[in-house]
């Protein structure tokens, strides 16, 4: 859209740099009898084509604006992707008492997890929407690969997210007068790398 307007606003600007003799041949040879155009409304068209093609540049850049606001950059989202595994990386996650030995959600929370933290490592000028961490292939109890795409980025990156067992913890059990239960800690290991899974 925004080229459209620069090119709009350029034929504005040639037409405003038309000489008034030519236009006035030109005129002339179409429709001889026509009465003659004044001096004074060859300079009114012309701040009027003039004005017409600086608003057009105006509407252009602004479109050129919100479409960078809109999108992701390649660059913005691979140091979104890059903030994100590190912070994933390493990271720790109690389940319940009776779920050491359950799959790990990949499918949804884990899923949904990946792409906020992308949003939340896109710098200043990247969306605060847009991102998608899509699962690459089935994902076993504890490991699962995502295919990060961002509206506007050209950019894929795929993620390989590991989780290991890593012991129990004690904690007080909520409304259990003072008993302790034991609860799973898992700890993830999470990678990423340019391309498509």
């Amino acid at each position: 859209m925004a080229t459209v307007t620069f090119v709009l606003s350029g034929l504005l600007i040639l037409m405003a740099c038309v000489k008034a003799d030519r236009v006035r041949s030109w005129r002339e040879s179409w429709n001889p009898s026509a009465p003659d155009v004044s001096d004074g409304a060859f300079i009114a068209a012309r701040v009027l084509l003039v004005a017409m093609a600086v608003g057009g540049v105006v509407v252009g850049l602004q479109g050129l604006k919100v479409q960078d606001d809109v999108g992701w950059s390649d660059d913005e989202l691979t140091s979104a992707v890059k903030g994100a595994t590190a912070s994933l990386d390493g990271s720790t996650v109690h389940g319940g008492p009776f779920e050491a030995d359950s799959p790990a959600d990949f499918e949804g929370e884990y899923a949904i997890k990946v792409e906020q933290e992308i949003v939340e490592y896109g710098d200043g000028g990247a969306p605060q929407f847009g991102v998608d961490a899509e699962l690459a292939g089935e994902p076993t109890a504890d490991q699962a690969r995502y295919a990060i795409t961002a509206d506007g980025a050209g950019a894929w990156f795929c993620m390989d997210v590991k989780r290991t067992h890593t012991g129990f913890i004690e904690t007080v059990a909520p409304g259990g007068l003072g008993r302790t239960v034991k609860l799973p800690k898992f700890t993830y290991a999470v990678s990423s790398r340019t391309g498509e899974c």
